[in-house]
């Protein structure tokens, strides 16, 4: 299948367009320099120069490809959903994967699926248009898909490092935030990958959480971080309103608590993640 991707120079596009030709697939990958020319061309895809904003390009792309996987993230609702609907008129039929996330369910009381209302943290709250308008065109003859990952752990890059622990590597020890007792829905890198490459065969309208299916809390990763940069036990508690002010807005997202499943995808798509042990990989980066 030839398949048109955006945000292909990121974490999550590097091993998605591996994992897309590693099961025989064709890649696209929009490049808006030629640094990201030559990193998704090392992945395995041909560059198509443009950005996000770019909608003639998208289109254009869009409209050779047999499906398309939009992984890049926008500055605004505004600019997804231009994106979005660029993409969509320009595949009509075919495969339209959409890259939302599992922030926004807001704290799930327990374990989730799909299904669980919505209560996002002011950070995603605009996720709920973009994703009603794309899912809408499985009325319209299309064929949508919304991939939700969890929070993403492995690799060369985590958000876990870049937006959580940065702060506390200067201060000599690992932050979490309040008691550190709520939970993340964890996803790997490698098995996120695999799952987009299964949600090309979805049918229309279909909603899957992309997590790992083990919710360890937040001061366990912390302390599993610590000590993979050799701080032993070093951890720290800091409030939401430290957090907020070293971070920004996202520090409400860290604090939610959150058990989903990911038994729909499994079942649906026979994805199966195959890391379920996130303390033991976060322990070990060095």
């Amino acid at each position: 299948m030839k398949v048109f991707l955006t945000g292909g120079s990121g974490y999550i596009g590097k091993a998605t367009i591996s994992a897309l030709v590693r099961h025989g697939h064709t890649v696209e990958a929009l490049a808006r320099n030629d640094h990201a020319a030559e990193t998704v061309s090392a992945a395995g895809a041909t560059p198509v120069r443009g950005s996000l904003g770019d909608l003639g390009v998208l289109n254009a792309a869009a409209s050779r490809a047999e499906a398309v996987v939009h992984l890049a993230q926008a500055e605004t609702g505004e600019e997804d959903l231009a994106a979005a609907t660029a993409m969509q008129d320009g595949i009509g039929t075919g495969t339209y994967v959409h890259t939302g996330g599992t922030w926004v369910y807001g704290d799930t009381d327990g374990v989730v699926d799909e299904t669980a209302p919505w209560n996002p943290p002011s950070l995603v709250a605009w996720r709920r248009r973009v994703e009603d308008a794309v899912l809408e065109r499985a009325h319209q003859g299309g064929r949508p898909v919304v991939v939700q990952p969890g929070l993403l752990y492995g690799g060369e890059n985590r958000l876990i490092d870049n937006f959580y622990t940065a702060p506390g590597r200067e201060a000599g020890a690992i932050p979490y935030i309040g008691d550190g007792k709520n939970r993340w829905a964890l996803v790997h890198i490698d098995d996120l990958a695999e799952l987009y490459v299964a949600a090309l065969k979805a049918k229309p309208g279909s909603v899957y959480a992309g997590v790992g299916g083990v919710n360890p809390t937040a001061k366990e990763c912390a302390l599993a971080v610590a000590q993979s940069v050799g701080l032993d036990d070093k951890v720290v508690s800091i409030t939401l309103e430290q957090a907020t002010e070293e971070m920004g807005p996202i520090a409400d997202a860290f604090v939610l608590d959150q058990q989903l499943t990911s038994a729909r995808a499994e079942a649906e798509l026979g994805w199966t993640p195959q890391h379920d042990d996130p303390l033991a990989v976060l322990a070990a980066r060095g």
